[in-house]
C-alpha cells in the first residue's frame, strides 16, 4: 500500500528545493553574464539575505510544531 501522504510531501520538498535552485543558478547566472563577477557575488548575497526571513518563518513553525507533537503525549 502506498503512502500518499508521504508522497506528497517529498514531492513539495523536492519541488521547494528545485525553485530555490533555480532562482539561485538563473538569477545569479545572468547577473554574471550580463555584469560580470563581483555582481553576480553580490547578487548571491541579497538573494540569500532576501530568503533568510522565510527561512526564519519555517524554521519558527517547524519548531511549533515539533513542540505540540511533544506537548500531546
Amino acid at each position: 500500500m502506498r503512502d500518499l501522504r508521504r508522497y506528497a510531501q517529498q514531492t513539495y520538498i523536492r519541488l521547494l528545493i528545485g525553485g530555490i535552485l533555480l532562482f539561485f543558478l538563473i538569477g545569479d547566472g545572468l547577473i554574471l553574464v550580463f555584469y560580470g563577477k563581483d555582481a553576480a557575488i553580490l547578487g548571491l548575497f541579497c538573494l540569500a539575505i532576501g530568503l533568510a526571513p522565510l527561512a526564519l518563518i519555517w524554521l519558527s513553525l517547524t519548531a511549533l510544531n515539533w513542540i505540540s507533537k511533544r506537548a500531546d503525549r
